[in-house]
């Protein structure tokens, strides 16, 4: 489904992403590790077609995000760190919007946005305006907006900053419920209990560079993400 090849992407001379390759499997949860300036968001912005790179390619289903950009970006959704939303347009505007852009018929959004809505306690809240919404208002309306167009590829930056307890557990069951029917998540987060327990596959980078990847009960075997992430952070640190 996602397939990273050699990506490598420079600022000026120095290399934020550094010939980084991996591969996310339909199905599949996928978490992305590292410290603050480790290259996790250039990485998934390099995806998502944000961020042009120096090397290597990025395929998503086959697809070249360089190559073919547009129909990569029909399939798939992106929920960066920080939502950014049209905050002069109500929460049910910017999800109509959102229906409009990637061709939802008006039965199934109104499906979706009344499932997903309810269910993450934002359905009272649609009608005002999204200058009103708190942070986890705002994060909750962009999970209903990226999940709204049934994408083959979620990318997510750390997609629970911000939510309540509540909500990250539901977010977590949509996530589990979007690759258990063949779809694929990629996702950062620091939350390392949460990727332990969430991910059928994590990947580290430190510095730009892949450091480990795997399926998450080998990468971890007898030790906790927590301790194995802060050995590799430790080593020639």
């Amino acid at each position: 489904m996602l397939r990273i090849e050699h990506l490598t992407k420079k600022f000026d001379q120095y290399k934020a992403v550094d010939d980084l390759s991996l591969h996310i499997e339909r199905g599949e949860i996928y978490g992305f590790i590292g410290h603050n300036g480790a290259g996790k968001t250039t990485t998934l912005k390099s995806i998502v077609g944000i961020l042009p790179f120096d090397e290597g390619n990025i395929y998503i289903d086959g697809k070249s995000i360089q190559g073919e950009p547009l129909e990569c970006k029909k399939i798939m959704a992106y929920i960066p760190d920080n939502p950014d939303l049209y905050e002069y347009l109500t929460g049910i505007q910017y999800l109509n919007f959102v229906a409009d852009v990637y061709q939802v018929s008006k039965n199934d959004r109104e499906v979706k946005i009344h499932k997903y809505a309810e269910m993450l306690e934002l359905m009272d809240d649609l009608a005002q305006p999204i200058s009103a919404y708190s942070h986890g208002m705002k994060q909750k309306l962009a999970v209903i907006a990226a999940f709204i167009h049934q994408p083959r590829l979620i990318i997510m930056d750390e997609p629970f900053v911000g939510l309540d307890p509540k909500a990250s557990h539901l977010l977590k069951q949509m996530m589990r419920e979007h690759c258990d029917q063949g779809g694929a998540i990629f996702f950062s987060t620091h939350v390392l209990e949460v990727a332990e327990k969430l991910c059928d596959h994590i990947a580290i980078i430190k510095q730009g560079k892949l450091v480990i990847s795997g399926r998450t009960q080998d990468v971890t075997q007898n030790e906790s993400l927590e301790d194995i992430f802060l050995e590799l952070e430790n080593d020639n640190a």
